[in-house]
């Protein structure tokens, strides 16, 4: 009798095991291209009332400063891009960078503190090809640098304008004692877990051995610092253009170097603040700053909400639908 070998194939069930956990990662992506949208709808929901009075300001506004704004907002996505390119030393694809941005620009508007932000450029550089370390450096960075350049600004306006905006609305003394307590209470816990765990300890110096590293290989090429700062320095200051020019095109009888300013103290007041995207603390420290630059409480509420219609609801819908798109193509 001869013995006959039978062609060796893939195992029964392999096949069709494979093919249901692609089939499972594909209806995973689809499920993920739909958050978004589903999380706009949520909150332009939660928040009715505010689009519809901030839409209606816009319909007595001049409109050649409104586009100015709307130009403004454009730009600051740009200036995002360059200031992400800066931080870190690979040459990243410019156009799905400027994407990323303005998509990262909607999940920041659905996610607390800037997490929705961080977590799409992250996951942007790892595709590209950038480790995690020196991805997680390059982010650290960023942060750094934007906060950097709009406390940079901010001194700079209050040296040239020093009368301009009254520190006692934006910051009541009543206030003073319990912001410093937490701030304090807050460094106290991070050196107590420094200290006492040894794991997060070696964890968080490896990562600032990763960043120092990373930060020297950026400013030793003179493109990627002036993108670095150029960029940190323009985010904030086109920000803060454009809520003059809405300012401008409602009749806000406050000069637009100061509501530049007021944009800017109460932009980082609120920065420690939880909230989607800043959604309701922005707008009422806004409103704050503008009547403690002089103008009235009225008006300063109408350009507040026109200029948050402007940077913020208008571009949500195109930015999730961007995010979602970004997800199926696998850019993100």
């Amino acid at each position: 009798m001869t013995a006959v070998e039978l062609p060796q194939g893939r195992p029964i069930q392999a096949l069709p095991v494979r093919r249901i956990r692609v089939r499972a990662r594909v209806r995973a992506r689809q499920i993920l291209c739909l958050v978004p949208l589903l999380l706009v709808t949520v909150v332009a929901v939660r928040h009715r009332s505010v689009l519809a009075e901030g839409f209606g300001h816009l319909r007595h506004a001049e409109w050649p400063w409104l586009v100015v704004a709307a130009g403004t907002t454009c730009l600051t996505w740009v200036a995002a891009s360059f200031t992400r390119q800066g931080a870190v030393v690979q040459r990243l694809p410019a156009g799905r960078l400027l994407a990323t941005q303005f998509a990262a620009g909607a999940a920041n508007h659905l996610l607390p503190t800037g997490l929705g932000a961080s977590a799409v450029n992250l996951r942007f550089m790892t595709v590209c090809g950038v480790p995690l370390a020196r991805s997680s450096a390059a982010l650290a960075l960023y942060l750094l640098a934007e906060s950097v350049g709009r406390l940079t600004l901010l001194a700079a306006l209050f040296v040239a304008f020093p009368d301009a905006l009254h520190l006692g609305p934006l910051l009541p003394d009543a206030a003073v004692g319990p912001l410093l307590l937490g701030l304090g209470a807050v460094v106290l816990v991070a050196v107590g877990v420094l200290a006492g765990v040894r794991r997060v300890r070696t964890a968080v110096g490896s990562f600032l051995r990763t960043a120092l590293c990373e930060a020297r290989s950026v400013h030793s090429r003179p493109s990627r610092a002036l993108a670095l700062w150029g960029g940190a320095l323009a985010f904030p200051a086109l920000q803060a253009a454009g809520l003059a020019a809405v300012g401008q095109a409602l009749g806000l009888s406050v000069p637009p170097p100061h509501m530049a300013l007021a944009y800017l103290a109460a932009t980082c007041a609120v920065a420690l603040v939880p909230t989607p995207g800043g959604v309701g603390s922005v707008e009422a420290a806004l409103v704050v700053a503008l009547v403690a630059a002089g103008g009235p409480a009225a008006v300063a509420t109408a350009v507040v909400l026109a200029y948050r219609i402007i940077t913020v609801w208008v571009p949500l819908v195109p930015g999730a639908l961007t995010l979602g798109a970004l997800v199926r193509l696998k850019v993100i």
